[in-house]
């Protein structure tokens, strides 16, 4: 059903053409007119009646290569080729083959099509990297797929989800006509509600939109005003006639309509239309500013093509642009979809990939080559219009890769990474071979590493944990740090400070271990410098310690006594918390009594803070 939004249109007026043979002259009048699912019928009946010549094999394989049914395709074509064909039969028949996971048969094919058209790009393409699925499977998982349910059992695809409706064109109306192309109705826009579980509400036709047409995948502007979608350029009236073969051809074309009271209106044609070519399924930038689309105007690379074109403050709108042939192949590029962060999804047959159409992505702010998304995202099937919401942070992909078109969900895969780089908080210079050691939310130590020339390790954790992260060098204090995962990866700078101690016969000089006014909590620049004191305690055993913690002067002396001794226990507690056996450290609370500056009662607040402290001296 997909084709109807990548190929032209068409209504049968009346026909009457030549026949290639008086036995197949029925079938081919059938053919000619896009009426495949009818000329099937007709040409097996030929089959079973004996006629099994090229010409009905190959009619066959392209009728079924046409209705994407590659199972009927391939088979018909293995027929043909029994007797020599033009490089499009060698060339459709490889796809098949591709579409059913037959890589090497497939393979065998596309040399056969390079032989007979050396010159093709397709041909020149292959040829540059044969061996290319090796590179496609070691493509990494990005998402999980699954099948979404409102799918019915029908044609669905193009969702796309604003806010918390989900939009999508389906086949589902059987009161619709029937299109002769593959046997379905004609397509309908319908919506879904989007539930807080994950659910969706049973679709309904989007009215205001649909006609006795086909309208195909929507576009809406941000704030919800604006919508785009594809439908007839019969709408319009526009289209071109076959008089030989009594046809009317019609195009995809772009439509918009504004949002009043609730519903669509105001639906008008866009300007650039036009009864010669197509422009369908759109997607619009955040903004509101630039529309994507595909189309096969002239200007094209190949067949279809990834387009833009700027959308003006008063409505109107400029002249399209193609996105060029970094995007674009001599294949079909459609279905673009641009999320809010600048991120261009489209689908190709044109690029490598497993099969059919496959999905890339290309950031738009950077000179790079699209990357294909992978599996389960692609397969060897179609799979196509893939779209994002970057709030819910869920995607939407459509594929035939049940046999009908159908939409799926995209969740992304969380893959986390934790990288620590590891500095000297005095220089910045990088400390290599520092061990770096993570943690779960239990303490259960999960991995340790030593860090490279730049002072880094990484660590692929599982997604939205916690985790701590402990880093150790000698000479320097030992240092913890904790982070919850995420998507991506999280950096972490370990400064991680000098151990520059003084250590003389009677005390252990550190920077002062300052409290804050009547707390005895240990700071965490009190804790920089304790650290440094168990760092030396634990590569000295004989080393035991008096803690002396003192007081300022404000205060009862009573009180004072009663808050210095909270300090140093406080003191000792941390140090012993770290490791240090409790036997050889001890300590005691001064008051007042010990003033560093003896300013009495004329104490600044600064000379106040300077008597808060703690001292550290060595017992022999």
């Amino acid at each position: 059903m997909k084709k109807n939004t990548i190929l032209l249109f068409f209504v049968l007026a009346s026909f009457s053409l030549c026949a290639q043979n008086k036995e197949t002259k029925n079938a081919d009048k059938l053919f000619e007119s896009y009426d495949y699912v009818e000329a099937a019928k007709e040409y097996i009946e030929l089959v079973e009646k004996g006629n099994s010549d090229a010409y009905l094999s190959k009619q066959l394989g392209d009728i079924y290569f046409y209705m994407q049914n590659t199972i009927e395709s391939e088979k018909w074509y293995a027929k043909a080729i029994q007797s020599p064909q033009d490089a499009e039969t060698y060339y459709r028949y490889a796809q098949m083959l591709k579409s059913n996971g037959k890589y090497a048969e497939s393979n065998a094919q596309m040399k056969a099509f390079s032989k007979v058209a050396p010159d093709d790009q397709r041909a020149i393409t292959f040829n540059k990297n044969p061996n290319y699925l090796s590179d496609l499977n070691a493509i990494e998982n990005r998402f999980e797929v699954n099948n979404l349910s409102v799918n019915s059992d029908r044609s669905d695809f193009g969702a796309v989800l604003y806010d918390d409706v989900l939009y999508f064109a389906s086949a589902r109306n059987e009161s619709s006509k029937i299109y002769g192309w593959n046997g379905e109705p004609f397509l309908n826009i319908y919506q879904s509600t989007y539930k807080a579980d994950g659910s969706y509400s049973e679709p309904i036709p989007v009215d205001e939109l649909n006609t006795r047409f086909h309208e195909g995948p929507v576009a809406i502007t941000k704030d919800g005003t604006v919508i785009y979608f594809s439908s007839e350029s019969f709408k319009d009236k526009l289209f071109e006639k076959d008089k030989t073969h009594k046809l009317k051809f019609g195009q995809v074309n772009l439509y918009k309509a504004v949002k009043e009271n609730g519903k669509w209106s105001k639906i008008m044609s866009l300007p650039f239309n036009s009864k010669s070519y197509s422009t369908g399924n759109p997607s619009i930038d955040k903004d509101g500013k630039i529309l994507y689309f595909a189309s096969n105007m002239p200007g094209s690379v190949g067949g279809t093509d990834i387009w833009k074109v700027t959308v003006n403050n008063d409505g109107t709108f400029g002249i399209p642009e193609n996105l060029g042939n970094k995007i674009n192949t001599i294949g079909d590029e459609n279905f673009p979809f641009v999320t809010d962060d600048s991120i261009l999804y489209f689908s190709s047959n044109g690029l490598i990939g497993f099969g059919g159409l496959d999905v890339f992505s290309v950031d738009l702010n950077k000179n790079l080559e699209p990357n294909n998304l992978g599996k389960p995202v692609n397969t060897e099937k179609d799979d196509f219009a893939f779209t994002f919401n970057t709030e819910k942070n869920i995607g939407f992909v459509s594929s035939n890769r049940s046999g009908k078109d159908h939409i799926y969900s995209a969740a992304p895969i969380c893959k986390a990474q934790i990288s620590v780089v590891v500095k000297n908080a005095k220089t910045a210079a990088f400390l290599a071979n520092s061990k770096v050691v993570v943690l779960d939310a239990n303490n259960t130590i999960i991995d340790s590493q030593m860090t490279n020339s730049s002072g880094e390790v990484i660590y692929n954790v599982e997604c939205k944990k916690p985790y701590k992260l402990e880093v150790f060098q000698d000479g320097f204090v030992t240092k913890s740090f904790s982070a919850i995962s995420a998507q991506g990866k999280i950096y972490i700078e370990a400064a991680l400070e000098p151990i520059d101690v003084i250590v003389t016969e009677t005390e252990i000089i550190l920077n002062p271990i300052y409290f804050y006014s009547n707390k005895s909590d240990i700071t965490d620049r009190g804790a920089v410098e304790l650290d440094k004191l168990v760092y030396v305690m634990s590569q000295n055993d004989a080393i035991k310690i008096h803690v002396k913690a003192h007081t300022d002067s404000r205060g009862t002396d009573e009180y004072n006594l009663d808050l210095s001794d909270r300090r140093a226990q406080s003191t000792v507690a941390y140090i012993i918390s770290k490791g240090i056996n409790s036997d050889r450290i001890l300590g005691t609370g001064y008051g007042e009594s010990l003033p560093k500056i003896d300013c009495q009662d004329k104490c600044t607040e600064l000379e106040y803070a300077l008597n808060r402290r703690s001292e550290f001296m060595i017992v022999k």
